[in-house]
């Protein structure tokens, strides 16, 4: 598949291509961690991953359950293991292709329901990592809500076979500003 990143939207501690951990369909291996919340935090975090990777980019998922009885919309996302996050979703074209594109609006979790990030799908895209992430470690990612709550979420980092697409523009990873065409396949 071949994703297109569009709106590249650089703002405030947020930014990322989706790396190529997001986006395909593949298998994956390893455990995943629950989660962890704060006190204020309206959602229950399950099935929280992140895709391994040695630097560059990578995406979370997991499932975000609203338990409380008002809407809950995620706007942001923070983590000590990237200083660039965004909220991602993956549209099809009326020409069947696939873009990646940064989530307007963040993701809307209506009272009761259920809200999966997946591969792709919606998810946080990292960019930048600090520091490789491998199978095994427990990587915290802090969603942020419109109402000011925030959900501290424990994902676990797995393998992960899909994702091995190309993405055009891609990001600089140390400017944050659009390069071109260039492949972000990894092992």
């Amino acid at each position: 598949m071949r994703y297109r990143h569009v709106g590249a939207g650089v703002g405030a501690g947020l930014a990322a291509v989706l790396a190529l951990a997001g986006c395909g369909q593949g298998t994956s291996t390893s455990a995943s961690s629950s989660t962890a919340s704060d006190g204020a935090c309206p959602l229950t975090i399950s099935d929280a991953w992140v895709k391994a990777v040695d630097s560059g980019m990578t995406a979370a998922f997991g499932t975000l359950e609203n338990t409380s009885d008002q809407t809950v919309t995620i706007d942001s996302a923070s983590s000590p293991a990237s200083s660039m996050l965004e909220l991602h979703e993956v549209v099809t074209g009326t020409d069947g292709s696939a873009t990646m594109q940064p989530k307007s609006g963040g993701f809307v979790i209506e009272p009761g329901a259920t809200q999966t990030l997946e591969p792709g799908g919606e998810h946080i895209m990292f960019m930048g990592v600090a520091a490789p992430i491998e199978a095994g470690d427990d990587v915290t990612v802090t969603l942020h809500t419109t109402a000011g709550a925030s959900c501290v979420m424990a994902a676990s980092a797995r393998t992960y076979d899909g994702g091995n697409e190309t993405y055009a523009p891609s990001m600089d990873m140390s400017s944050g500003s659009p390069t071109g065409d260039m492949d972000m396949s990894t092992p």
